[in-house]
């Protein structure tokens, strides 16, 4: 009596089922390695804005300081951004009719503030004050990258959550001198004080900054 499937039934099943496997496995890797892809996290991707200003330009060339424009880096949250007089205290008298400092120039006719789009988000979720950090001392590059060097602002790191912890969890080698926090070309030195050191001076606790409440509250 002849068997219900033929021959070739065995191998079908075979094929098919290796084939569901190979698939699962594609997808578990994709979704393992796409979050980190460059394009997911927008690492090192320039971000367009309505005037193509240049912290490579303004900071490494000129010399100024971050907080001439994020004025509230060390009292608030937010860092802030400069409202256009701000620009204009050095374009009312150089670049006066440059093309691409055109809509700076409307800004300030209008009053309308200039919509930078944003570099560095988080979720709604967490919470994170700009202002804890530097008094810690934690330098601007070590989050935001060498924005010294940076003719276009991209972002400098993740700022994922695994990101986040490994500093919180171990924040002695990102610790600086309060004087160093904005220098952009600061190096450790034989001279500088440890991380350890550091950290006693700032009185941080690292087994409490991995708490939840730390971040989301």
């Amino acid at each position: 009596m002849p068997g219900v499937f033929s021959p070739i039934a065995n191998i079908l099943t075979k094929l098919v089922l290796y084939t569901l496997l190979a698939g699962l496995i594609t997808l578990a890797g994709g979704a393992w390695f796409f979050p980190n892809t460059t394009y997911a996290t927008r690492v090192g991707v320039a971000q367009p804005q309505p005037v193509p200003f240049s912290h490579e330009h303004h900071v490494g060339g000129l010399g100024l300081d971050c907080r001439y424009c994020h004025t509230s880096v060390e009292v608030s949250a937010n860092a802030g951004l400069p409202p256009t007089h701000t620009c204009m205290t050095c374009h009312s008298q150089i670049w006066t009719n440059a093309e691409l400092l055109a809509p700076v120039r409307q800004s300030l006719a209008t009053g309308t503030p200039i919509r930078w789009n944003r570099v560095n988000t988080l979720p709604d979720y967490v919470f994170f004050n700009h202002s804890i950090h530097v008094a810690k001392g934690v330098g601007c590059t070590t989050c935001h990258g060498p924005v010294d060097s940076m003719p276009l602002t991209w972002k400098g790191a993740s700022l994922r959550m695994s990101w986040c912890l490994d500093c919180h969890r171990d924040p002695a080698p990102n610790l600086r001198p309060k004087e160093a926090v904005f220098d952009t070309g600061w190096k450790r030195t034989a001279t500088t004080p440890s991380g350890e050191q550091l950290m006693a001076s700032y009185h941080i606790h690292p087994g409490t900054l991995s708490d939840c409440s730390v971040c989301h509250r």
